[in-house]
């Protein structure tokens, strides 16, 4: 099957250029990047450490002026960009780089269209625009801040400065759930759906966010039973 074509965009006002090797990784795990562009005021000096970096990875940086105290120009032109590729055809998902909820109405859009969502941004991420993506990552976590992560896990957000990383005991709840409805008369289920249904549950679900590296592992720290066929090519979980 041929690989997704992927553009990126990204918030470069709200987005540190500490995290752009995981974006790039990250969106190259979803398929082929055609498209990179970040935009932001490029006359001001907060930019510096994005611009040693445009060269390195290839990004297109777009100009816009912050014309009017108080408005986020940076989002209108973002948007508007937006909207031109996806009128394009060109590509088959897009990846949006911000922890702003100004974007939750555009990836709904984008999803409506039809196309892939992947939104990119910091544990504080406003919890509409993770659930109106198809897949959220948080760049911080992936990117090594772990002690971060186990500080925030199970928080509930009520500011912009606490995670909305979907609690691990929620999380532990729902596989429950997906046993019960899909494992066989001696309870077992497959562990590959587990992982699929949660993603459809949760766009921001991801093993390593909750310091596992495979699906076996985080069931196992869950507490949950593993057992492997005699042919060792298909897990079960109860």
């Amino acid at each position: 099957m041929e690989d997704k074509r992927i553009a990126i965009l990204i918030d470069a006002d709200n987005i540190g250029s500490q995290y752009i090797r995981t974006i790039i990784d990250e969106a190259t795990k979803e398929g082929t990047v055609t498209y990179k562009r970040i935009y932001g005021d490029w006359t001001k000096p907060n930019m510096k450490s994005w611009k040693e970096v445009l060269l390195d990875y290839s990004i297109n940086p777009i100009q816009q002026y912050a014309y009017t105290t108080g408005k986020n120009a940076t989002d209108s032109a973002m948007i508007i960009d937006a909207m031109d590729i996806l009128y394009t055809g060109n590509v088959d998902g897009f990846c949006l780089v911000s922890s702003d909820s100004d974007f939750t109405k555009l990836a709904a859009r984008l999803k409506e269209a039809g196309k892939t969502v992947i939104g990119m941004g910091k544990q504080q991420t406003p919890k509409p625009f993770v659930s109106a993506c198809s897949i959220f990552k948080y760049i911080d976590i992936l990117s090594g801040e772990k002690t971060t992560a186990k500080q925030s896990v199970g928080k509930k957000t009520s500011g912009s400065s606490e995670s909305t990383l979907t609690d691990q005991e929620q999380i532990k709840e729902s596989i429950k759930a997906i046993i019960e409805a899909t494992a066989n008369e001696e309870g077992w289920a497959l562990t590959s759906m587990i992982g699929l249904q949660l993603q459809k549950l949760y766009p921001d679900f991801d093993c390593r966010n909750y310091g596992c590296s495979k699906m076996i592992d985080l069931l196992k720290n869950l507490g949950f039973e593993i057992k492997v066929s005699k042919d060792k090519t298909t897990y079960f979980v109860r």
